[in-house]
């Protein structure tokens, strides 16, 4: 098999392939958080929100809805406690506790912003009070797929019978932003049992919009302290996980409380962990690296070296000891770096700017997003591993590594982050198993005799013959089922060709691919190839259609016709097309003035040219001179006046005459786009016309899934219609 087939499986279900309509991902509900307040005080009420019900459909339909006690009810803070607090500056921690939602995923994350607070101002909002200008209404802003969301929510929250909060709440009864966040990013991702499983990684990405550099502790790099070192005092926060243990399913993501198993060293087996701080100690056997960290839970810790209790604190200055050591159960430990690469799996780290690996803190760097989709038929290619020869029709995406003036080290190497992220179709983030995605990366190897000049510095896909003589950059490409998959490269400067894709062929889903570096171009390659091929045999199938209605004007005639014509110029461009057209004898139709002028020819020639040469071929003349001959027979047929021009209801006559079905709104228009002014139609002109019509009905008809409408790029719209 293909080096880059790998995948890391986890226990899902498969992704149903028998879609047959592309389903977008569904955008969260855009509400106006000031206009709704103000609106509020305005009408002295409180606000309900009716997108996100106090209901048990936001709690949602599974195994959450068991834990729920029978009394449920839905309350306000202010029936809650009688001085409720919306968010208490002077704490230094969140002092959070989980709820029965399992999501200590989300809370890990969550615990990492209190370290940046200009971070958390902006997710959390500090402006919003029960007191001042209070009307039961608040929001939250989160980065999603791209851009930052304001997620609006009434602070009717779930509650037992005896008024405690069900789900996140805070050390602190009266404080309640952590409930209203949770119910906000509910919210944004379907319900509150969206929320059970997840990943710290995830959630770190959506509370900074920032890039995530994942880090295999078991292959931890020589300098894993320096990374966290130059983490811990930049702009980034930080998670882990711990391993699963022998009776879990290999999954990465985080289920917390029906799964719980405590060990005996006191962590939590498949559990997530905040990063809170890192401090190299000087003990009496010489320096020692310690790591911080948070259960989310606010309590359970770790028992071993450098816990609460441990006697390793006795080695230790009295000083040291005092600032660091807290004999308090409130989750938060030190342990060992040592221990740290043994007992926990991953180290996510989430950078704001991925500077964080190249040692070139402080310097600016560029980011580029782009958006796109894997379509069924048409971009859903699949990985190249699969050998379907399919691989070259996934969206690709240019990318020129540039130097920068300011480094020399970036002249022979340049650090670039790849984040793919795939988007769920479904509202409810956890109804539809991830895709298993990743990207291959190419050097564009323009000066090799393969590659044409066309395909230098152009907007032109790489063909498939590209992909079977080169190998990519990353030979060793993981596919994972993860929302999104990273890669951190140290590249030359460069141009290079991103080719984003699903493990397996026609997956469909829509994707966002950013790109992270000092200094960079990012552009998306047109389906040049795509439309050309498309074009090739939507043309060919038409015109086998119309084989048995043109095969009556077959003759040797037209066969020395044709010799004649084309034996000094086997392509003929439109100059010639026209001389050809207007010099011919056309017999049987001597009462017709024929003229065709240069523009005229340029369409027709652009509707006919297979190979976008700017030419037509004895074999596409052959093709047009048929359907020339047919629409001369039958325009002369409506031409009930002979006049040598059809009004609007001798063209209604002439279309149908041709097998079209076209609607009185549609042949009105095409009188405006074709006919003079007194909407008069030339023969001219009902040839270009009656072209256009018969190759994009066809187009349609071989585009279309369900027979109401098609997805074309951007670049094939223009290809399809600009060109045509």
């Amino acid at each position: 098999s293909m080096p880059f087939l790998l995948c890391l499986r986890k226990n899902k279900s498969p992704v149903p392939l028998g879609r047959s309509i592309f389903q977008k991902h569904t955008p969260p509900i855009q509400q106006n958080y000031q206009a709704l307040l103000e609106s509020c005080l305005k009408n002295k009420h409180l606000f309900t929100d009716d997108t996100f019900p106090a209901h048990i459909s936001s709690i949602g339909t599974g195994a959450l809805l068991k834990k729920l006690p029978r009394n449920l009810q839905w309350k306000r803070p202010h029936a809650l406690h009688k001085s409720p607090v919306f968010y208490a500056v002077n704490r230094k921690q969140l002092d959070l506790c989980q709820g029965l939602v399992e999501n200590c995923w989300f809370l890990a994350a969550l615990e990492a912003l209190t370290f940046h607070q200009d971070i958390l101002a902006a997710v959390v909002p500090q402006n919003q009070s029960f007191e001042r200008k209070y009307a039961g209404i608040f929001h939250f802003q989160f980065w999603h797929f791209g851009e930052w969301v304001d997620v609006v929510v009434d602070d009717r929250l779930p509650v037992n019978e005896v008024g405690e909060l069900l789900f996140v709440s805070s050390v602190y009864k009266n404080v309640f932003w952590g409930a209203l966040l949770e119910k906000a990013y509910a919210k944004l991702y379907g319900s509150y049992e969206d929320l059970q499983i997840g990943q710290v990684s995830e959630a770190l990405v959506d509370f900074t919009g920032g890039v995530n550099t994942r880090i295999k502790l078991a292959e931890a790099p020589p300098d894993l302290w320096d990374i966290l070192t130059r983490a811990t005092y930049s702009r980034s926060l930080m998670g882990c996980q711990t391993h699963l243990g022998v009776s879990y399913f290999p999954s990465v993501s985080l289920s917390c409380i029906q799964t719980t198993k405590v060990l005996k060293n006191g962590l939590v087996a498949g559990h997530a962990y905040t990063v809170t701080g890192i401090r190299k100690v000087t003990c009496q056997h010489g320096p020692e690296n310690l790591v911080r960290l948070r259960n989310p839970w606010g309590k359970i810790e770790w028992k071993g070296d450098w816990s609460d209790s441990s006697y390793k604190w006795e080695l230790l200055s009295p000083k040291e000891k005092i600032l660091l050591r807290k004999k308090k159960e409130d989750g938060e430990f030190w342990m060992s770096l040592r221990d740290f690469k043994i007992h926990f799996v991953d180290l996510m780290i989430c950078k704001l700017t991925p500077d964080l690996m190249s040692h070139e803190d402080g310097k600016k760097w560029m980011y580029s997003l782009k958006s796109g989709r894997w379509v069924k038929g048409s971009t859903a290619g699949g990985s190249l591993g699969f050998c379907n020869g399919n691989f070259w029709m996934n969206p690709q995406y240019w990318l020129n590594v540039l130097p920068v003036e300011d480094s020399k080290k970036s002249r022979t190497s340049c650090n670039v982050v790849i984040s793919l992220m795939q988007k769920h179709s479904s509202k409810h983030r956890n109804r539809a198993p991830h895709l298993f995605i990743g990207f291959l990366l190419y050097k564009n190897t323009f000066l090799l005799p393969f590659c044409p000049a066309q395909y230098q510095e152009s907007n032109r896909k790489l063909p498939p013959d590209f992909f079977t003589r080169h190998q990519p950059v990353n030979k060793h490409q993981v596919f994972l089922d993860e929302r999104e998959v990273t890669h951190d490269f140290h590249l030359e400067p460069c141009v290079y060709v991103i080719v984003p894709s699903t493990l397996e062929p026609q997956q469909e889903s829509e994707f966002i691919l950013r790109v992270f570096s000092r200094k960079h171009i990012l552009r998306s390659l047109i389906t040049w190839l795509a439309v050309f091929f498309f074009c090739k045999l939507m043309i060919s199938i038409f015109f086998h259609t119309l084989k048995e209605i043109v095969d009556r004007y077959e003759g040797k005639i037209w066969e020395d016709f044709f010799t004649k014509h084309f034996e000094q110029n086997p392509e003929i461009n439109a100059v010639q097309l026209q001389r050809i057209l207007n010099n011919i004898s056309w017999r049987n139709f001597q009462s017709f003035h024929l003229s065709f002028s240069l523009d005229a020819c340029q369409g027709i020639l652009a509707l006919l040219d297979l190979n976008a040469t700017g030419t037509l071929s004895i074999q596409e003349f052959r093709i047009l001179w048929k359907r020339l001959l047919f629409y001369l027979e039958v325009f002369q047929k409506k031409d009930t006046n002979r006049s040598g021009k059809l009004d609007l209801v001798e063209l209604h006559a002439a279309v149908q005459e041709t097998g079209i079905s076209l609607s009185n709104e549609v042949c009105n228009l095409m009188a405006i786009r074709y006919g003079d002014p007194d909407l008069q139609i030339s023969f001219e002109s009902f040839v270009c016309f009656m072209l256009r019509v018969e190759i994009m009905g066809e187009a349609f008809r071989n585009l279309t899934q369900d027979g109401k409408g098609i997805y074309l790029r951007e670049s094939e719209w223009m290809m399809m219609t600009l060109y045509s």
